[in-house]
């Protein structure tokens, strides 16, 4: 029996919690929020750590707010994928390691420290994981590469050293160039992932532009991931004010049902599912989410908003 989990890829978006009324009350606290969420969702993706690393203390208050058998995905942190990054989020002690030449620069990158010096970013990443690693809660660290990350010898060796890096955490990989699922490739690609053992991840995201990745649905380890970034295509290419405002969707209840089956064949080759949404604008993720949820248990969603989910244990899926 494979356990899917449904859940959303960010539990404090501003927009949720300050423009929707999904938490009961606008003056929650952050402990208060987090509990509130794992009550009716069974897994969540951390997205702050993609831009200041996390702290073993801040993991542990994850472990404390959120029940048994709850998980959470963590997103790498950005100078981790080669995305720029803020140069005030690197540990102070480490910011002295940036190379003289960049150390005025607004972004930083991997290439502007030493490499010892990465490795050390890397080993504290890992350790802040620890305590949830030891409480049976994370589930894997996403490692989204950046658009120019293409199919090139050099960035599978890339994959290979990241996978060699997570040790024994599972690690998922999100692909932002289609290059690497196009033709043959494409098996390639997967036969990688699958030799390193790395979940792929699954996207559903709008098609018809250069960033566009195809909905390929397969399972590279016993971990299968689908992240719905959803389908605005006026603003998926373009800056905006936020990420919300980019990923600002949501998904009818005929579009979930198109996945629906895919999730199935998920199952049928993976041990675990977790179904992700990204459209974390306002209430739209967490009301999708629960459709989707009410689809896989077999029941017809209301096509209006719904209530906030029963508790959490209601909606672990088996198929």
């Amino acid at each position: 029996m494979t356990d899917v989990k449904v859940g959303t890829c960010s539990w404090t978006d501003p927009t949720l919690v300050k423009q929707a009324d999904w938490y009961p009350r606008k003056s929650m606290t952050a402990a208060e929020r987090l509990a509130f969420y794992a009550g009716r969702f069974p897994v969540v993706e951390a997205d702050s750590t993609y831009y200041f690393p996390p702290t073993p203390e801040l993991a542990r208050t994850w472990v404390e707010r959120t029940p048994d058998g709850f998980t959470m995905n963590v997103k790498a942190y950005s100078l981790l994928t080669g995305h720029p990054t803020f140069p005030h989020s690197l540990w102070p002690d480490l910011q002295d390691a940036v190379l003289p030449e960049f150390r005025d620069k607004r972004r930083l990158y991997d290439s502007h420290l030493p490499p010892e010096a990465v490795e050390e970013v890397w080993d504290r990443f890992l350790f802040a994981l620890r305590p949830l690693a030891a409480a049976g809660k994370l589930g894997a660290v996403l490692v989204q590469f950046p658009r120019w990350f293409g199919p090139k010898d050099e960035h599978r060796d890339e994959i290979r050293r990241v996978a060699a890096r997570l040790g024994d955490y599972r690690g998922c990989v999100e692909f932002r160039n289609a290059r690497w699922l196009e033709g043959e490739g494409c098996e390639a690609t997967m036969g990688l992932l699958e030799e390193l053992g790395l979940s792929y991840v699954c996207v559903d995201e709008p098609q018809g532009f250069p960033s566009s990745v195809p909905p390929v649905v397969a399972a590279t380890s016993d971990l299968a991931v689908v992240r719905f970034h959803g389908r605005n295509a006026e603003t998926w290419e373009r800056s905006t004010p936020t990420a919300a405002e980019r990923f600002r969707y949501r998904y009818s209840v005929a579009e979930l049902s198109e996945w629906v089956p895919k999730l199935q064949q998920l199952a049928s080759s993976a041990r675990e599912v977790h179904a992700l949404m990204n459209n974390c604008y306002r209430d739209h993720a967490v009301d999708n989410a629960a459709q989707l949820a009410a689809f896989l248990r077999g029941e017809e969603p209301d096509p209006d908003p719904p209530p906030p989910p029963a508790p959490y244990a209601q909606q672990r899926l088996k198929l």
